[in-house]
């Protein structure tokens, strides 16, 4: 027998409340049920983040629903209010490049086809000629002041000293109509998304049930958090972008790999789709054989190989064993070695230039005189060859791939450089 499709949320850790359980449970059993969840173009990519809200509505549809994936065009000009203070908005020719940039990240990760097939939505398209007067007259009028006031991240606002605009007050409007617009268009009657948005999902089930006497359900799943503290998704360069131009896939596959014994089988459950008895052999494996980290190797490949494919994947994992002396150098392409220069450090160097100085401008080693040691003590090396003289210099092995080289010290500290023409 089949998992129930909310039982399975559920042991992924995926459900923080919902509008009702019994109810939704009921309305998926006489389903399919049409779904939504939304996504605002306020940067140029989706981050890591964002993956949560991607596979959830990717698992409702593999259980047999149907997903509408909503860029917001329109939302994305107003942006939702944050706790940290009011949006910088963003010119409307660079939202709407946004909208297509998000557009093309999510596809690849939804099915399209078959009965259920995904739709891609875009707000703008609904409310790009309604009038102020229109807006105001068959929307506004549901809305309770008391109601959208109370609202956790604005009532933190309207209590600070920068308060809130209208215009970022008015976003859960703008969302709610979505919901309802959903509704008309297509049948929608279940919104997803993370657990601070939940005051807009609930405006959104509670405008539907006003304006079309509609009773809709909502699902919202908890925030992902580190077992330290720390935020998850961030690392010292920042954000972990699902962009490949901002976030390399060697360093979106380091993320993973470097993920802590406490967290790693959560993040098997929520970013990959293995059952639970792979996942239950992994929790094993964590607790008896932690230094084999297979755990956190298998979620870096299954995560890489969904957001950036599989050949992406085996090539950040042979460029991981090559980079550290345990691979083919040779075999490595331009774009995995110039992600791994952002990752690792590095810069440019010019024809002739000494390997002492390369592993100064590489920043493995802190000085010229740590460098000419390593060399002597036959701990230093170029594309893997063991430097023999502090005299040598870095293009006098073969440059790999788009004329980088790898320079390593020991086993551990590795950066790359690229010789200038």
């Amino acid at each position: 027998m089949t998992e129930h499709i909310l039982d399975d949320l559920a042991w992924r850790g995926l459900i923080s409340q919902t509008t009702g359980d019994d109810e939704l449970r009921a309305h998926l059993d006489a389903g399919p049920v049409t779904l939504y969840c939304g996504f605002d173009p306020t940067a140029p990519s989706l981050h890591i983040g964002n993956l949560v809200q991607i596979l959830t509505v990717r698992r409702l549809q593999e259980a047999g629903h149907v997903p509408l994936l909503l860029v917001g065009g329109a939302t994305g000009l107003i942006g939702d209010p944050k706790m940290s203070g009011e949006r910088t908005l963003n010119p409307v020719d660079t939202v709407h490049e946004w909208v297509e940039r998000i557009r093309g990240q999510i596809e690849p990760l939804m099915s399209f086809e078959g009965a259920n097939a995904a739709r891609m939505v875009n707000n703008y398209d609904w409310t790009k000629d309604l009038s102020a007067i229109e807006l105001l007259r068959d929307v506004g009028r549901h809305f309770r002041l008391g109601t959208m006031i109370a609202k956790d991240t604005v009532a933190r606002r309207l209590n600070s000293d920068e308060g809130i605009s209208y215009t970022e007050f008015s976003y859960q409007v703008l969302q709610g109509m979505d919901f309802l617009e959903l509704h008309r268009r297509y049948g929608c009657t279940l919104q997803t998304g993370g657990s601070d948005q939940w005051g807009n999902l609930t405006a959104g089930t509670e405008l539907t049930r006003k304006a079309a006497g509609a009773s809709v359900h909502a699902l919202a799943t908890p925030l992902i958090t580190k077992a330290d503290g720390t935020k998850f998704g961030k690392t010292e360069s920042g954000t972990v972008w699902l962009d490949p131009t901002m976030t390399s896939p060697y360093a979106f596959y380091q993320f993973w790999v470097n993920a802590a014994d406490a967290d790693v089988i959560g993040y098997l459950k929520v970013f990959t789709f293995l059952g639970r008895e792979d996942i239950a052999r992994l929790e094993l494996s964590v607790a008896e054989e932690p230094f084999k980290r297979e755990a956190q190797r298998t979620l870096a490949w299954e995560v890489t190989a969904l957001v950036h494919g599989p050949a992406a994947a085996d090539a950040v994992v042979a460029a991981s064993q090559s980079l550290f002396g345990r691979g083919d150098l040779s075999a490595l392409d331009q774009a995995t070695l110039a992600g791994c220069a952002v990752e690792l450090g590095g810069g440019s160097v010019a024809p002739g230039t000494s390997v002492v100085d390369a592993l100064v401008e590489a920043g493995i080693v802190s000085s010229k005189s740590e460098a000419r040691r390593a060399v002597q003590d036959g701990g230093a090396y170029v594309n893997n060859v063991k430097a023999d003289s502090i005299d040598a210099v870095v293009d006098a092995v073969q440059p790999l791939a788009g004329g980088w080289f790898v320079l390593r010290r020991g086993k551990k500290s590795v950066g790359l450089v690229q010789v200038e023409h």
